[in-house]
């Protein structure tokens, strides 16, 4: 293996492993909404909900600034800040005192976030021009590692926690995993190597300074962000209302709770690069595929006897999370090397503002249940609503397909142009 080849190898991983704790802080909270309400006295379990659509605005509103900064500073260094502020703001909500203070720690936490994916999306796809759908899907094995170990890890340890400390249970993962944060953050600095520099012969395609040169590749553009943050918005919803809905209609507890959240994201570890490697031959045939089987998956779940929900989550996030180093591929791949952080920073703006409200929605739609709240069927409509949303997120890829023509980018012109 050459040198270079190794260096990419690594980078690789590396950036793989931040992604696992980037994603670890977004769902570590879910199994312990609970507790928090209890603990900090919540009138409803709606402002439980509320704290992670907090820390996922804080993550998304900066990503258009961060992306900024990914096309112009050094992104390994980007990353590492990043994974620092992030652990440091987990740490911070350990001691919060009261609501406002846990607003501020989860502000801090999100703000830490949102240095990832920008700078990490556009160094991947630079580095892989040819097979970027099959990187970006590796890089996605460290999101399946985080989204299955964060409710997990802290549903288990409140859980294991809750008859000595009470509802203070939740303080106890939510430090560790800042800690462990800082501590991978400083290794990450120690060993990541810096991305190779742009040779001055390597130019765009088609080179120009504006983000985008058109009107109409700006009304595409906000079209699809539109269009998959309604994917985002029922993921997000398959894990704040999932939550929820089995610990209210089902009785799980805290820890079996984080159990069958973290089945959802455990089975993405291998689709992630399996439906990201097919997908460098058929990209948008790929994407459909997955997104529809998962809306289908999405009705009928609330559907499932209680015996079935854990493999029920394994076969939905298989085909569900698979969509999205899929989507990112694609989207690197339809606009030149030397805006793909802004681009991507953008994107996660726009849709991550609309997928995450979810959070607070779902749980005041659970909130006007009332007492039906325990009982499946209540359940029924939100879930074939939210199956309605993954379907309606397809009207993305035609979007994708007119920002890459107009670009008068394909797959070939930006592998020549990236080799020469």
């Amino acid at each position: 293996m050459s040198a270079d080849a190794q260096h990419k190898k690594r980078t690789l991983w590396l950036v793989g492993a931040l992604h696992a704790f980037t994603h670890v802080y977004q769902v570590a909270l879910m199994p312990l909404y609970l507790l928090i309400q209890r603990d900090f006295k919540f009138a409803s379990v709606a402002q439980a909900t509320s704290l992670v659509t907090i820390l996922m605005i804080a993550y998304i509103v900066p990503s258009y600034g961060l992306g900024v900064l990914a096309d112009r500073v050094n992104r390994r260094k980007l990353l590492g800040y990043g994974l620092l502020i992030n652990g440091l703001g987990f740490v911070a909500l350990a001691f919060a005192p009261n609501f406002t203070w846990a607003v501020a720690a989860l502000i801090v936490a999100g703000v830490g976030g949102s240095f990832y994916h920008p700078a990490a999306t556009a160094m991947v796809a630079r580095l892989f021009p040819t097979n970027t759908g099959k990187a970006l899907g590796l890089t996605g094995i460290g999101a399946s590692v985080g989204f299955f170990a964060g409710p997990l890890f802290a549903g288990w340890r409140a859980a294991s926690l809750e008859p000595s400390l009470g509802a203070a249970a939740w303080r106890q993962p939510v430090l560790e995993l800042g800690l462990l944060g800082i501590v991978v953050a400083g290794l990450f600095a120690w060993l990541a190597t810096d991305e190779t520099p742009r040779a001055t012969s390597e130019a765009d395609p088609t080179p120009h300074s504006k983000l985008f040169p058109t009107t109409a590749l700006w009304l595409w553009f906000f079209a699809m962000a539109f269009a998959f943050s309604l994917r985002d918005f029922t993921g997000a919803s398959m894990g704040s209302l999932g939550s929820l809905f089995l610990q209210q209609a089902h009785g799980y507890d805290t820890e079996l709770a984080g159990l069958t959240l973290s089945g959802l994201f455990l089975a993405s570890a291998v689709s992630n690069p399996l439906f990201g490697s097919l997908s460098d031959r058929g990209r948008k045939r790929w994407t459909a595929l997955v997104l529809l089987v998962a809306a289908v998956l999405v009705a009928v779940f609330p559907h499932v006897p209680t015996v079935w929900t854990i493999p029920a989550y394994l076969v939905y996030g298989f085909f569900f999370m698979a969509s999205y180093p899929m989507v990112e591929a694609a989207l690197m791949q339809s606009v030149p090397d030397a805006v793909r952080g802004r681009v991507f920073g953008l994107f996660i703006t726009v849709g991550g503002l609309i997928g995450n409200l979810s959070h607070w929605i779902v749980g005041n739609e659970v909130k006007r249940m009332g007492d039906a709240a325990h009982e499946p069927a209540s359940y029924f409509t939100l879930y074939g609503a939210l199956a309605g949303l993954v379907v309606a997120s397809l009207l993305g890829l035609p979007c994708l397909h007119a920002i890459r023509k107009r670009e008068h980018l394909d797959e070939g012109e930006v592998v020549k142009a990236l080799k020469r």
